[in-house]
């Protein structure tokens, strides 16, 4: 059998080629990379540095109010979870009236976040259910409101199983 003369149209065809595929796997990677994790925390970092005063003011006052505030987040069997909320003021005396908030934020993924509105089950005991909850790693961010402006803010990594 007669093999055939390796030419230099056959090298420049096997370069093109290989650099093709090598350049075509990288952007393909790259789109991947970006559609699935953009890397940043906020939506507008603009916006939220010029904000960055008001929330450090707000951390000041809840911190000054001494406020005792326990969550509890419970993953049931049947893959939804239980957020239970109990909030005191400095004395220990429970706070009524608040409307609570609440957010379980994947710390990988943002569309999978979940919101979970509370509603008052006693005074000062908050409750709410979130539906198809996967286990693993989250974020819990609890906020509270009075008269329309946020009086509590904390966040928490906890994991459900």
């Amino acid at each position: 059998m007669a093999t055939k003369p390796l030419t230099g149209t056959k090298v420049f065809l096997m370069l093109v080629a290989f650099f093709g595929v090598v350049i075509g796997v990288n952007v393909t990677m790259m789109k991947l990379a970006i559609a699935t994790l953009p890397g940043t925390d906020v939506d507008s970092p603009y916006a939220a540095g010029l904000t960055y005063d008001r929330e450090i003011s707000a951390a000041q006052d809840q911190t000054a109010r001494k406020w005792k505030v326990n969550a509890h987040v419970e993953r049931r069997a049947d893959g939804g979870a239980l957020l239970q909320v109990e909030a005191r003021d400095a004395s220990g005396q429970p706070i009524a009236g608040l409307k609570f908030g609440g957010r379980l934020e994947r710390p990988t993924d943002k569309r999978a976040d979940l919101a979970i509105e509370l509603s008052e089950a006693g005074i000062g005991l908050y409750r709410g259910n979130a539906a198809s909850v996967a286990p693993g790693q989250w974020d819990l961010v609890i906020e509270g409101e009075a008269r329309g402006t946020r009086v509590f803010m904390s966040r928490n990594r906890v994991i459900l199983n």
